[in-house]
Order: C-alpha cells, then sequence, then structure tokens
C-alpha cells in the first residue's frame, strides 16, 4: 500500500512541505484462542514459528502479536511454512 500526503494549516498561514512517503503494510492473519484453564487469550500466526503470544484481553493480545511481528520481522521476511486458508465447522448428529 502507498501512503501519500502534504498537510497544510490554512487557518494560522502555514504550508508543511509536500512530501512522497511510500510506506509497507504487511498483514499476517493470527489464529486466537482462549486458554479455559487460564482464561487468557492465545495467538499465533499459522505456519511462523516464533510467531505466537498471549494476553489478558484482545487488546493486550493485539499489542503482544505487534510486538512479537516486529522482533521477528527483524530477522528479514518470513517464509511461511503454511497459508492460513479458513475454518470449517463440523456438525454431527
Amino acid at each position: 500500500m502507498r501512503l501519500l500526503g502534504c498537510f497544510t494549516a490554512a487557518m494560522l498561514g502555514v504550508t508543511f512541505p509536500c512530501t512522497l512517503q511510500e510506506v509497507t503494510v504487511r498483514r499476517y492473519t493470527a489464529v486466537v484462542q482462549r486458554d479455559p484453564d487460564t482464561r487468557m487469550y492465545v495467538a499465533y500466526i499459522p505456519g511462523w514459528p516464533g510467531a505466537h503470544t498471549q494476553g489478558e484481553s484482545l487488546d493486550e493480545l493485539q499489542a503482544n502479536l505487534r510486538e512479537v511481528v516486529e522482533l521477528l520481522l527483524e530477522d528479514g521476511e518470513p517464509k511461511l511454512e503454511a497459508e492460513f486458508v479458513g475454518t470449517q465447522t463440523v456438525v454431527l448428529s
């Protein structure tokens, strides 16, 4: 994704220079579960060894996931060993 922009504060008569900045947006899908014993939220990114964490709330879990991914990306882009496809419900009668 590419983000471009300028900012002008017309009421103040101030114009900030327009700069072109390219931002890379990466998206990873995490599987989230709730541990029945600890009531903690647990998440992992399928196919990415080491990409897992936990949190007491979904907000804490999201912050922890971001931190884990940022740390893992310091070693470069991952070569995912699997791809998240979705979920299925199995119904038995």
